[in-house]
């Protein structure tokens, strides 16, 4: 199992979604970034700087979401998601090719990998807490 951070990052009632290369191990899928935790390393210290090498921005934890256990069949991953914001830096994408600032209501109308689809269906109900209701 290999343990997976990621982030919820929140921007004027949206979620940050990234998009992966034709080269990744998940072609084409989009996720919410982040990245493996290092050996030593607390999850929120690896939030924090898988943001800062993926998006160069430096961000701030707010709190953090129930993870999920996902089999993708040639590896299996637990991953821990944070809702976070920005707080300094402009996105600039160093290991995805789109990134999209997505309503709550508009999860679905992309094609997620398998854990962060998981992810948005176990915290659901977490996350229509984060947004104005007219966002729903």
């Amino acid at each position: 199992m290999i343990d997976v951070c990621c982030a919820f990052i929140l921007k004027e009632s949206k979620i940050l979604a990234v998009q992966r290369g034709p080269q990744s191990s998940h072609p084409w899928k989009w996720e919410f970034p982040g990245g493996k935790i290092n050996a030593g390393e607390t999850a929120e210290e690896s939030i924090i700087r898988e943001i800062e090498e993926e998006l160069t921005v430096r961000i701030e934890v707010l709190q953090p979401l129930v993870p999920v256990e996902f089999d993708y069949g040639s590896k299996q991953i637990r991953l821990i998601p944070f809702v976070c914001k920005i707080t300094s830096g402009d996105i600039k994408l160093t290991e995805h090719i789109a990134k999209s600032w997505l309503y709550f209501y508009e999860l679905d109308s992309i094609d997620w990998s398998g854990a962060d689809r998981e992810l948005i269906l176990r915290n659901q109900e977490s996350l229509k807490l984060l947004f104005p209701e007219k966002n729903l």
